[in-house]
């Protein structure tokens, strides 16, 4: 059956900008870039990359999505001052699809007591920013922030004004996630009613999850005529997070002819997209969540495998190779060759070759030596864990690590810094883990500190890869880091100094000021 062009619904993914603003996630640029990758071969419609106006690093983040991402429309973020206009479009204008997205609050309570402005004055300042946004790019959209709290009344005004200076997108957000479905929908119902020309552009929903809804507005959202979702990877963004890709997608998928709604999201690659976000941002996925939680296609009770094992429809509404969990049944062993670790990578979607591959083979075979199978989630996390491994970042070459009951543990490492110079520090701490990350600090001269540590099994088995993620602050600036081994302090270790390395490229000052921190160290004598 054909589908028709005007069911289709556009897949607005804001991860890298929503989801990048939770509380704890710091991306570098070059995990930015990864994600946005993956995102296009999720097949997105629209990345909303990242808000450039609010920093440097977050610029340079946007600005190389936007040069190296094909497919997808590349969406900067701009308050309505000229300043973040011509920001987000200087990030995004080499994008082969460039998009400006300018947005001002509608509702009174934040006109009053955010802004602290009149009404007539928002909409001064919208008309003024979609008139500017558009004398770069043809493509902008426009949000009226905290529009389910808004005088519908006034709200539409600023819309029919956005519209009259060309936007060509209205995205109408549940800010404050406070909304009901059946209010989203009136609302809308009511927009097209007053704004007639709304049935012209694209019209959005942005839904957020503060009281669970955020999936069931977005929902509601389309059934009165949106056609663009803008959702997160994992459902994550500011406080309880928005509505979930994974879960619009696959609804969308699963509920097509009843919906009558289709998208051109790859859901092969959900499942991988999940990992890599989960994995790079430290946000673990809770076991049931929906879709992509590692129960979401496990059976406990007895009843139920014994009707999947029948037929699996019994019980289970999608196939989990929809969203491209077969992969899972990978498996290499010691003995595997270069040629097979290819095959395999390739599978994956990883394509490694020349100096690469050779890297990852012999990654591959350190691990394989521990475990006796590697499994495409063993192999996804090794060569996830090498790409992010930049020649100049530091680097752990060998350490030890003393603990009892006792007393103190001892830690004493070996560490390669970005020149190739190789540096040895040593502390005591409260336990292992204070002491090796205490003696990695005393090697670097950095007084890095540990904000968030977390640890997870890449697979079952007491032979699993543990996967560290690692948030730390140096001269306030946030940064994570990961590592994956068998052993859990050498994944720690790999962790802390990616971070640390990020940390140190994204500040400048604690760059420049390396060397004389080291300098101090060395006069301090090691406990």
């Amino acid at each position: 059956m054909a589908k028709d062009k005007q069911d289709r619904v556009r897949i607005f993914d804001t991860t890298l900008r929503d989801g990048e603003q939770s509380p704890g996630i710091s991306l570098s640029r070059g995990e930015k870039l990864e994600i946005a990758h993956q995102l296009g071969r999720l097949g997105v419609d629209v990345i909303e990359a990242g808000f450039p106006i609010t920093s440097p690093g977050d610029f340079d983040s946007v600005q190389a999505i936007a040069r190296e991402v094909e497919g997808p429309v590349i969406c900067g973020l701009a308050r309505t001052s000229a300043l973040d206009i011509d920001a987000a479009w200087n990030a995004i204008r080499d994008s082969e699809r460039p998009r400006i997205h300018t947005f001002i609050a509608t509702s009174d309570i934040h006109i009053e007591r955010k802004l602290r402005t009149t009404r007539e004055d928002v909409k001064g300042q919208a008309r003024a920013a979609v008139a500017h946004a558009r004398g770069y790019t043809d493509d902008v959209e426009f949000s009226p922030e905290d529009g389910s709290r808004s005088e519908v009344e006034f709200m539409a005004e600023v819309i029919q004004i956005a519209l009259d200076e060309g936007a060509t997108t209205i995205n109408v957000p549940d800010t404050v996630g406070y909304t009901m479905p059946d209010e989203y929908a009136a609302m809308f119902a009511r927009l097209y009613e007053l704004v007639p020309d709304l049935r012209e552009v694209v019209v959005s929903a942005h839904c957020h999850n503060d009281l669970g809804m955020a999936v069931a507005n977005s929902l509601a959202g389309l059934g009165a005529g949106c056609r663009q979702v803008e959702c997160a990877v994992n459902g994550i963004g500011e406080r309880a997070g928005n509505a979930a890709l994974e879960e619009i997608v696959m609804l969308l998928r699963t509920r097509a002819s009843t919906l009558g709604l289709w998208t051109d999201a790859n859901t092969q690659e959900i499942a991988r997209t999940s990992r890599l976000v989960s994995r790079l941002t430290g946000y673990p996925v809770q076991p049931n969540k929906a879709i992509v939680g590692r129960n979401a296609f496990a059976h406990e009770a007895g009843i139920h495998q014994d009707g999947v094992l029948k037929e699996r429809t019994t019980y289970e509404i999608m196939d989990a190779t929809t969203i491209g969990l077969e992969q899972n049944s990978i498996v290499l062993g010691k003995h595997s060759g270069r040629h097979a670790l290819r095959k395999a990578l390739e599978e994956l979607g990883f394509e490694v070759e020349g100096a690469a591959l050779n890297t990852a083979f012999a990654r591959f075979k350190e691990i394989a030596d521990k475990k006796k199978k590697v499994t495409a989630l063993d192999l996804e996390a090794i060569v996830s864990d090498e790409m992010r491994q930049s020649p100049t970042a530091y680097g752990l070459e060998w350490f030890e690590v003393e603990a009892s009951s006792s007393r103190s543990p001892l830690a004493r490492v070996k560490v390669r810094l970005p020149g190739g110079e190789l540096v040895e520090g040593s502390f005591t701490g409260d336990g292992p883990i204070d002491a090796f990350f205490s003696a990695l600090n005393a090697a670097t001269g950095h007084e890095a500190r540990l904000k968030e540590y977390h640890v997870s099994a890449v697979t079952a088995g007491r032979d699993a890869l543990g996967e560290v993620t690692v948030l730390l602050e140096l001269r306030g600036f946030l940064a994570t880091g990961q590592g994956v081994a068998t052993d859990i302090l050498e994944a720690s270790g790999r962790a802390y100094l990616r971070a640390l390395s990020n940390a140190l490229a994204d500040s400048p000052v604690a760059e420049a000021e390396h060397h004389l921190e080291r300098a101090e160290a060395a006069s301090t004598p090691t406990p």
